[in-house]
Order: C-alpha cells, then structure tokens, then sequence
C-alpha cells in the first residue's frame, strides 16, 4: 500500500506532463501520483473548459485512487490554474481529500489583475501562431531544458485561455477556501507575481499554511523542483502525523469503553 495517494492538477495552456519531474521525484517516497489533464488540455484538448468538467476531472482521478488505497491520506495539489480548481473541488467535496497544496494561486482571479491577464491572452491570441512561438521562447528562456521537454509534451491548449479565464472569474475562491475543511498548505515562490494575496488567503483558511520557496517564479514546480518535491512531502508527513493521531485517540477510546463495560 502507498504511504499516499497524490492528484497533481496542472496551469493553464500545459498539461499532465508537466509533472513528469514530480511525478520521479515523489514516486522515490513510496506514494502513487496521479497527474490530471483538464478539459481542453492534453489529451483532453478538444473537450470545451468549464469549472463543471474540470470538477469531473479532478473526482474521476480521486476515485481511482479511492479503489485501493487502504486507507491512505489523499493530497490534491494544484498549480496556477489547477490551484483554483483544486480549492474548488476542495470546497464542494469536503470528504474526498484529506489534504490540498494550492500552488502559485496567491491573488483572488478578478478586478484589474484578471482584466489585465485576459487583455495580453487575447493579443497573444491575435497572433499568426496563436502564440505558441510566443509560448515556446518563454519555457526555454526561464526552464531547465528538462522542464521545457515536460511542459511542451502534452502539447500546447493555444484557445482554451479566455473559455478557462472567464470560468475562473466566476468563482468566489477566498469563500471556497473558507468552506475546505481539510489542511491547506499555500506553496509560491518568492518571485512569483501573482502571490499578491497570498497572506490574505492563507487567513481565510481553517488550517492554512504558507510556504514561499526561494529563487522561485509563478511555476515554482519546475524552476525549483526539488523544494517543490519538498513542500508536497512535508504536506504528506503531517497528514500521515495526523492520521496517526487519530488512531491512536481512537485506540484509547476504545480501550475506555471496554474497560467501563467490564463489572
């Protein structure tokens, strides 16, 4: 049995091989990993991207792992993109996961940030290559030739960028944040421009946790993926701690229950 099951939920334009490094590197830990294509990316690419079909998604990978996993703490981790969504499902299924790594998600997706964001997608949008030139020169120029290779495999979701924008907006995050009942553990890297709120959400929590990781930009998961390996690690080691600490409450519980039953 895996120590855990882990559900790796990618950013926008990318898809599931993105995760390849991680995939490696928590696999040496004894967990399954299981990364998620989204509604128009990977191999998903010609499925339309709404918030309905990325809940689908997510719930079809988390009741996999519900089929063998004896028992084993379930941790959802999402980045950009997969960070909203993966608070999301969080907050409509409070009994699925056991734990959540919201990744790069720091600033609430509305006002003059999104308005800004959506702007420059829709120029890029314009160009003759749908900006997969555009796309291509910027994985190269701020990622290891590796974490390019993992990013371009899955191929490049060129319009699903306003269709996923447009389904984030409408989401209220720092109220789903406030309904998961489970830890949430917030993972940016220090140079990362959209961790804006990151405090601000982090108190919106139940049980929040923050962790910047040095020298990191907006896809913390690829330019430093050893700390980042890290930090889904050290999320696993509390909910096993956790998990612990039940058993053995429980296990005095019961053992005070037998022990008033006998005359």
């Amino acid at each position: 049995m895996p120590r855990a099951r882990v559900i790796l939920v990618h950013g926008i334009r990318t898809s599931a091989t993105m995760w390849r490094g991680q995939v490696a590197r928590l696999e040496r830990h004894d967990l399954e990993v299981i990364p998620v294509d989204l509604p128009g990316h990977g191999a998903r690419i010609d499925e339309a991207f709404t918030i309905e079909a990325a809940m689908r998604a997510i719930d079809e990978a988390v009741g996999r792992s519900d089929e063998t996993d004896g028992g084993a703490p379930r941790l959802l981790v999402g980045l950009s993109l997969g960070g909203y969504v993966a608070i999301e499902y969080a907050a409509r299924h409070r009994d699925r996961i056991d734990g959540l790594v919201a990744a790069a998600c720091g600033t609430r997706p509305r006002g003059w940030a999104l308005r800004g964001y959506a702007a420059i997608a829709a120029v890029i949008g314009r160009l003759p290559d749908r900006g997969r030139g555009l796309n291509d020169a910027m994985a190269r120029l701020f990622l290891s030739p590796s974490a390019v290779d993992d990013v371009l495999a899955g191929g490049v979701a060129l319009d699903v960028m306003q269709p996923a924008l447009a389904a984030v907006a409408e989401l209220d995050v720092e109220r789903a944040i406030a309904a998961v009942e489970v830890p949430i553990w917030f993972v940016n890297g220090r140079m990362d421009h959209f961790r804006l709120e990151e405090r601000r959400m982090t108190r919106a929590a139940r049980d929040g946790h923050l962790v910047l990781i040095d020298r990191a930009t907006h896809l913390v998961s690829l330019v430093r993926p050893d700390d980042f390996a890290a930090a889904v690690l050290g999320a696993v080691a509390e909910l096993e701690a956790r998990a612990a600490r039940r058993r053995r409450t429980a296990a005095r519980l019961g053992a005070a229950r037998i022990g008033a039953a006998r005359p």
